[in-house]
């Protein structure tokens, strides 16, 4: 592979179109290519239509990854599995660090309120199963090379696993047309789902019931529907039995036994996948409901609600505390050193004297940070003069816990074509964000399964300063590692 600078690279793509009609050709043919792997997403305009379908977002070109950068976040992959598994089980460590949170955001409460009910209970399930994404820029550095920096890791609903596994053809494809064979036998394969499918199958063997499902809660209306498809049908083909339900229908027709095995429309559960559930908007009194029912059973829940809350914002930035890993995870001394070398600048804006400080430099340069509720979703970030205007407000207020403060990750722009439907095909700036995927299953007190299983490499224009594809901002892309 050649070993180019990631600068070089980029424009090397660029450097190697003639004119825009060939550009056009080529925007063509990776469209047409995209539509045969099955790079698919409903469309905007009719969502619920099963008859309309285009082809998801993408990259014309793959874009330039340093592959020691790519190397050093499937390396900590792991470790990040084993600290999110290792919080879920420190009730303490969570009692205590979303106690300001919760006061004042009643979503994060609501969740915790399920969570300690459960606990107080008693915890039914005993397989759990984390399928996680890390997410990472790489921040530029006057003094050298780039470096990879935390932006979040996702807990529930970590998406583009199906989808990413299909879009290495598209950009091998692309370079062949092009003639760059060699360029196109580098990029990586790369096929999230079957692993994130491999972590279901495992926990749904070790329920224990041949005859259990698997069930995924999903929303009503799905635009990404066929990325979650590849994680089923690579379930079906190892004999296991997956439907889809929303929230409503587990209200509706779900139902604990007396030994708390939970049975949706009749039929026991194993598993239970959740893609929905993530936002406040996605929850009526009747789902909130359905979610309590759901965790107090004894099926596998993936996210229990414990490990929900570890992805929450607030722990991250407590976990980024000097002292604070070493206290988690003692004896993992070269884990704590890699997690560590990752995580960004992050700030409480708890009330008291760290947290006015920080609104204090926050408010005289907005630029160097991010400003972060504690939701999912994408879109919901704050940046520059919004920083300042929102911190005046919330200044004197409690209000104000709701949120975290982020160094601001800088990564170095590149060119690239996005295409994406109905938008004319044409070289922009972009910036990448990657994400790597991690599989656990824990049985009782047992790490049984922990590895990574893939990334996700997503791009968009140096225009927009948040969101993702399902947001229709970033596009799917392939690393092509330098």
């Amino acid at each position: 592979m050649c070993e180019r600078s990631a600068g070089v690279m980029a424009a090397s793509w660029e450097s190697i179109l003639q004119n825009e009609q060939q550009l056009e050709e080529l925007a063509r043919q990776a469209v047409d290519k995209a539509l045969m792997e099955g790079v698919l997403m409903r469309t905007k305009q009719d969502p619920s239509s099963s008859n309309i379908v285009s082809y998801a977002p993408f990259t014309l070109f793959p874009s330039a990854v340093p592959r020691e950068l790519l190397e050093q976040a499937y390396e900590v992959q792991v470790d990040f599995n084993l600290l999110v598994d290792t919080v879920s089980q420190d009730s303490a460590f969570l009692e205590q660090t979303l106690s300001s949170t919760i006061k004042i955001d009643d979503f994060i409460a609501r969740l915790f309120g399920i969570y300690k009910q459960v606990l107080k209970e008693g915890v039914a399930q005993t397989v759990f199963l984390g399928l996680n994404r890390s997410d990472y820029m790489f921040n530029r550095s006057a003094a050298g090379p780039p470096v990879l920096k935390q932006i979040e890791i996702n807990t529930i609903s970590a998406s583009f696993g199906g989808l990413s596994s299909k879009t290495p053809a598209v950009h091998r494809h692309i370079l062949d047309v092009l003639g760059k064979t060699k360029e196109a036998a580098s990029i990586l394969p790369n096929n999230p789902s079957k692993g994130m499918a491999l972590g279901i199958a495992k926990a749904w063997e070790l329920y224990g019931s041949p005859k259990a499902l698997v069930l995924i809660i999903a929303q009503k209306v799905e635009r990404n529907v066929f990325d979650q498809r590849y994680i089923e049908h690579d379930l079906l083909a190892r004999n296991i039995r997956v439907i889809r339900r929303r929230f409503e229908d587990v209200a509706d027709t779900g139902s604990l036994a007396q030994d708390r095995k939970l049975f949706v429309d009749g039929q026991e559960i194993a598993v239970v996948y959740f893609r929905d559930g993530y936002m406040p908007s996605q929850y009526s009194p009747q789902n909130w409901e359905a979610r309590l029912l759901l965790e107090r059973s004894c099926a596998v829940k993936c996210p229990d609600v414990a490990t929900q809350l570890v992805g929450t914002k607030k722990v991250q930035q407590e976990l980024s505390r000097p002292g604070v890993l070493e206290a988690l995870i003692p004896d993992q001394p070269e884990a704590v050193a890699r997690l560590r070398a990752t995580f960004a600048g992050l700030y409480s804006l708890d009330m008291g004297e760290e947290g006015d400080r920080a609104i204090m430099e926050a408010i005289a340069a907005p630029d160097r940070f991010v400003l972060k509720p504690q939701r999912e979703g994408g879109g919901n970030n704050l940046y520059g003069e919004e920083i300042a205007q929102t911190l005046e407000q919330l200044k004197a207020s409690e209000k104000r816990a709701s949120y975290i403060l982020m160094e601001k990750i800088e990564p170095e722009p590149f060119g690239n074509c996005l295409l994406q439907a109905g938008v004319p095909a044409q070289m922009t700036q972009c910036i990448s964000e990657l994400g790597i995927f991690g599989v656990y299953v824990r049985q009782g007190k047992t790490l049984l399964l922990n590895q990574h299983v893939g990334h996700l490499l997503r791009t968009k224009s140096t225009k927009y300063a948040d969101g993702g594809v399902a947001a229709g901002v970033a596009v799917l892309d392939n690393p092509y590692l330098v």
